[in-house]
């Protein structure tokens, strides 16, 4: 009776559920968003599967067909890895740099918002009000990209 090589199919779906969940899944959370680990880790026992799977498919006792589905598979898997890695660290490297955006350390631009009651507010006021009676030593400014 001929058995399933289960490996070979196990690296080869967690392969492809390790490719597409970093669009699916994972990009909703900055902790996975920044750097694709979580995918990685997926890809790495993928791997795993996929190395198991095609020693057992090149025994000497295994018909050419499963060697050749094999193969397909375990470049397949392969391939994934490769693009998600060419996509999220050679292509996130053609971005273009933001030379208008504030620099570390630089004096913001003055700007005038709304506080949450919608009484306007300006950067100059907040760096001449007094905090507990203390002048301000600065400003803490952060852009929130939001989420979308």
């Amino acid at each position: 009776m001929k058995r399933i090589n289960w490996q070979i199919w196990t690296g080869f779906l967690l392969s492809l559920i390790a490719a597409f969940s970093y669009p699916f899944v994972f990009v909703r959370w900055p902790v996975t968003r920044e750097f694709p680990w979580a995918n990685l880790v997926l890809f790495a026992i993928a791997l795993v599967f996929l190395f198991l799977g095609l020693r057992r498919a090149f025994k000497p006792d295994k018909r050419i067909v499963s060697k050749v589905f094999s193969s397909l598979a375990a470049v397949f898997g392969v391939f994934l890895l490769a693009a998600l890695l060419f996509i999220f660290f050679i292509m996130g490297s053609w971005l273009p740099a933001s030379t208008g955006a504030p620099q570390v350390g630089q004096k913001a631009p003055a700007f005038t918002l709304n506080d949450p009651n919608e009484k306007p507010v300006t950067l100059a006021q907040l760096l001449t009000e007094p905090i507990n009676n203390k002048p301000p030593k600065g400003v803490l400014l952060i852009f929130y990209r939001g989420y979308w």
